[in-house]
């Protein structure tokens, strides 16, 4: 039997009847580890709260037969001054190994997306320039984004404003930036 969904491909709720991480959160403070109990709940939630926006965003963009990472190149390019940078300063701003970059540029090449060429100043580095399918396709990929994940967040205006707060201040205690 297979699980239902959601109109956005998200696993419907799972029958518990409970949630599943307070249970959790409860046994770690029985079993004495009551100073990480929250954490473990938190980071748990953390973890769970991605799976689900990251199922959201990518039954949003299947359709267009683009994954986020490949999205993220595409925008990044889009935003550039030129249409174009060094893969170098993509792994960069995307902070991701440079072989993720590479994969995704290969497939985003494959399908007439982008383009890749020597750098012209340095032999040795690779710049990436958006074409125009690509730049049409970013465009298509954020309108249905913005429509169907980006303005509707399951969170009140509020509630966006203060977990973007939190998760920016976890993310610079990280090092992030």
């Amino acid at each position: 039997m297979s699980a239902q969904t959601s109109p956005a491909g998200v696993p419907a709720g799972s029958g518990l009847g409970f949630d599943p991480i307070a249970r959790a959160r409860e046994q770690w403070r029985e079993q004495g580890w009551g100073a990480a109990a929250d954490g473990m709940a938190a980071i748990t939630s953390l973890m769970r709260a991605h799976q689900i926006v990251l199922a959201r965003v990518e039954a949003t963009l299947r359709p267009l037969g683009v994954t986020f990472a490949r999205y993220e190149v595409l925008m990044l390019l889009w935003f550039s001054r030129r249409g174009s940078l060094p893969m170098k300063v993509i792994a960069s701003r995307l902070q991701v190994h440079p072989t993720s970059v590479t994969n995704a540029v290969d497939r985003l090449e494959d399908a007439g997306l982008v383009t890749r060429s020597t750098h012209p100043e340095d032999r040795r580095a690779m710049v990436v320039a958006l074409t125009p399918p690509g730049r049409e396709l970013a465009e298509r990929a954020t309108h249905a984004l913005n429509a169907d994940v980006f303005e509707q967040p399951d969170l009140g205006e509020g509630d966006v404003r203060s977990l973007v707060d939190v998760l920016t201040r976890l993310r610079r205690s990280a090092g992030d930036f």
